[in-house]
């Protein structure tokens, strides 16, 4: 056993050896009550050397010291070693581009009381759990751009993260062109062979710095096709929405189709109306026919978990400790 590969998982737990001195204080100034009364120390003696040594009088609390040292060890969860697996996964570099305005509060999709943006949320989440080989990350959108993931493969951490994605965290209204220029700049220098923008939104483009169509042919220039949704109809049409102040109101909403259809055929991809949570599942069929990259992918394992090792120790010296106290206990008449 090389103890240099010797790690514990939970060392916060030696803390507890703190407490130890408080346990050796009273056994110091604790004495053994005397068995037989005498009335010459000589006397004492003889029946102590007899009897039990100096040993035998500490050996109780020895053992009690040595089962608290062991069991603060198996809290502490010793570990042994560490290996390295690879394995080969082929995957599609892919960015999620969500539209977070307030219009997706719209509730109009699958359900009363659920919004565009917790049915786009739930679709992406079935998505991301679909595609385990691709790197994915996210971008958020409403007036302005931000960064929910980068491209990862700990899709795990990555929906946790898109779970905490709400509208109001920037400043409304609907940047499309920033959107992808945003996202493409997440992807312009991956070496995947395909490289993904799925677009999700519900508006028409109304703030940003940045044109969609420019942003699209910047798009296209470096490589990376873009396939829009639209949520929702293309014809505006009365939907209710819940705005964040809880009240109900109904509004106008309809997409902007035409520009969602050139910034898709600029880039060589494609566009989709997502009037229900299905629409989402032909982009799959889309991306899967994309030449993937295979990647090597490193998993970090332990060896071997200790920590029953002392766990064992302590209880074997606590049961030694109370057999030698009752020992302790047995009289001459």
């Amino acid at each position: 056993m090389n103890l240099a590969d010797l790690n514990f998982a939970h060392p916060a737990a030696f803390a507890l050896l703190a407490l130890l001195p408080l346990l050796l204080v009273p056994m110091a100034r604790r004495g053994r009550r005397a068995a037989v009364r005498v009335g010459s120390t000589a006397i004492a003696e003889r029946v102590a050397s007899a009897g039990r040594g100096r040993w035998g009088v500490h050996l109780p609390g020895i053992l009690r010291v040595a089962a608290l040292l062991s069991l603060i060890t198996a809290l502490a969860r010793p570990q042994l070693g560490w290996t390295t697996s690879e394995t080969e996964a082929s995957g599609v570099d892919i960015m999620l581009g969500v539209d977070v305005s307030s219009s997706m509060l719209a509730e109009d999709l699958d359900a009363p009381g659920v919004n565009r943006l917790d049915v786009v949320k739930q679709v992406l989440d079935r998505f991301i759990e679909a595609r385990p080989n691709d790197r994915i990350g996210v971008v958020a959108f409403a007036g302005d751009p931000w960064l929910v993931s980068p491209l990862t493969l700990d899709h795990d951490w990555l929906r946790q993260n898109l779970e905490r994605v709400r509208i109001g965290m920037v400043e409304d209204g609907t940047a499309i062109g920033s959107a992808i220029a945003s996202g493409v700049a997440r992807l312009q220098d991956t070496d995947a062979k395909s490289r993904v923008l799925v677009l999700l939104t519900d508006g028409a483009n109304n703030a940003g710095s940045v044109q969609p169509e420019l942003a699209a042919e910047a798009a296209a220039a470096l490589g990376v096709k873009v396939y829009t949704i639209g949520v929702g109809s293309e014809d505006p049409r009365p939907v209710r929405m819940t705005d964040p102040s809880g009240q109900q109101r109904i509004v106008e909403l309809g997409v902007e189709g035409e520009t969602l259809r050139t910034i898709a055929e600029l880039t060589s991809g494609q566009y989709f109306l997502a009037s229900d949570s299905a629409a989402l599942s032909r982009v799959y069929e889309q991306i899967d026919a994309l030449e993937t990259t295979t990647r090597t992918i490193s998993e970090v394992h332990h060896v071997r978990e200790l920590f029953a090792v002392p766990g064992a120790l302590g209880a074997l010296f606590l049961v030694l400790e109370l057999l030698g106290l009752g020992l302790g206990r047995v009289r001459i008449p």
